[in-house]
């Protein structure tokens, strides 16, 4: 077993990023075995890197005081995220084994939700007092640890934020000027409850390579650095996409078996449920589809011209959500250009459709009148289904959003129930009434 665990603790310290990956794959008592064989500085790396989740997992099977110790050397964001997946009854005791002012700090992030400011934040932070001197000022940025220096961020001895200095300013001044005129009183700072998505948007219209963040009465808590807000943002969005079709948003490509299914099936059972709904659609008409088999033939194209038109339409106002671009007020003229949008293409899919059909009718066979029949049947339906899923793909995710939930939350299930139901009773529906046209 020696050669095996060189060889694994190289491939950790050589390459971590993989290694972590890897690691995420193994069950949870070769994680456990793993992780004990390796030194304290090589595991110190790999807990950063793998998923709060799973580093939640490897906290919760050490002893307290090891697990402390672990968590005691990880950047804080890094620590508290974890701690937000630890079990609330072991959450306690790892708190209590850490050293005073390493709590104090994890406990005060921890009252922050990962999704704001406050929970995605760096709180170690080096800012410099409003009434010092320029000497003093750089004697303060050398003695600084490099991790906890952002920008020249100017603090009152409340600890307010007061604004923020150039360093070309602070180079050019005199040693014992006050750098009190140098500072920059207009600085962009976030509260630390703003949600994560408004301060990507910030940033990203700012082009900084930070953010302060202030609590309520506007003390420096601690910034957002570029990169974090970066990854918040591919996270989020990666997360948005899994639970749209109803995968687990903490699931990972090569997640255990025993997440992907306790993630997946609760929703593959809702889809099945939904499933039997429109087969119901189906079997209301049963008598009909006996006497025309081409009706059979033709129900998947409406069914996925509808589940198309919807897609295109849920990922749309998706985004528009995620960038809030629905402005208050807004939201009647999205689903009114839906509808339109939805109509428009329906009956331009609709024509060609019907010409489609006609054409295959006739080198059926059929007469002109019974391929004319079939023709206009299946237009109407695609007008119908076009519209009512361009409709739906719009107003299911503000339901949800409107009830309080993720509007990404399975919506592309509830979409296909909508278009599937919808398209099979439209076409079978409007078969039924011009059957004699038909047969």
């Amino acid at each position: 077993m020696k050669p095996l665990e060189s060889l694994l603790k190289v491939f950790v310290q050589l390459h971590p990023e993989d290694a972590a990956r890897a690691f995420e794959t193994l069950d949870s008592e070769e994680r456990h075995w793993l992780f004990k064989s390796l030194p304290s500085r090589i595991a110190l790396a790999l807990l950063q890197r793998i998923s709060p989740h799973a580093g939640a997992e490897i906290v919760a099977q050490l002893e307290p005081a090891q697990a402390a110790k672990l968590l005691g050397r990880l950047p804080p964001r890094v620590a508290s995220s974890v701690l937000h997946q630890v079990d609330p009854s072991n959450r306690e005791a790892l708190i209590t084994a850490l050293p005073q002012d390493v709590s104090r700090g994890l406990l005060a992030l921890a009252q922050y939700a990962p999704e704001t400011a406050g929970g995605m934040m760096e709180p170690r932070v080096v800012s410099l007092a409003a009434d010092i001197t320029v000497q003093e000022a750089i004697s303060a940025i050398r003695q600084a640890p490099r991790e906890a220096l952002h920008y020249l961020y100017v603090t009152r001895r409340d600890g307010t934020l007061d604004g923020v200095i150039n360093m070309r300013d602070l180079l050019l001044a005199k040693p014992r000027d006050p750098i009190a005129p140098i500072v920059r009183r207009e600085v962009t700072r976030v509260p630390d409850v703003m949600s994560s998505s408004e301060v990507v948007d910030l940033m990203g219209q700012k082009r900084f390579l930070a953010l302060p963040v202030v609590d309520f009465e506007g003390r420096l808590i601690g910034v957002v650095k570029q990169a974090d807000a970066l990854a918040s943002s591919q996270a989020a969005a990666f997360e948005n996409l899994q639970k749209i079709v109803g995968a687990g948003a903490d699931e990972r490509a090569l997640s255990p078996v025993s997440m992907v299914v306790k993630s997946r099936l609760p929703w593959l059972f809702v889809n099945l449920v939904t499933a039997f709904m429109a087969a119901a659609v189906i079997g209301v008409f049963e008598g009909t589809i006996a006497k025309v088999a081409a009706l059979a033939v033709l129900l998947p194209v409406v069914a996925g011209q509808g589940g198309n038109t919807g897609s295109q339409s849920l990922a749309v106002v998706m985004r528009g959500l995620a960038l809030r671009e629905l402005v208050p007020g807004s939201r009647k003229q999205l689903i009114y250009k839906e509808l339109f949008g939805g109509l428009i293409n329906g009956v331009a899919v609709a024509v060609v459709t019907a010409i489609a059909v006609f054409a295959w009718r006739m080198a059926a066979g059929d007469s002109v009148l019974a391929g004319s029949g079939l023709s206009l049947v299946i237009a109407m339906a695609m007008v119908v289904n076009m519209a009512a899923a361009a409709i739906s793909g719009a107003v299911i995710p503000l339901i949800l959003q409107k009830l309080g939930r993720d509007p990404a939350q399975s919506a592309a299930i509830f979409l296909t129930t909508v278009t599937d139901i919808v398209g099979f009773a439209a076409f079978l529906g409007f078969a039924s009434l011009f059957m004699s046209w038909i047969v």
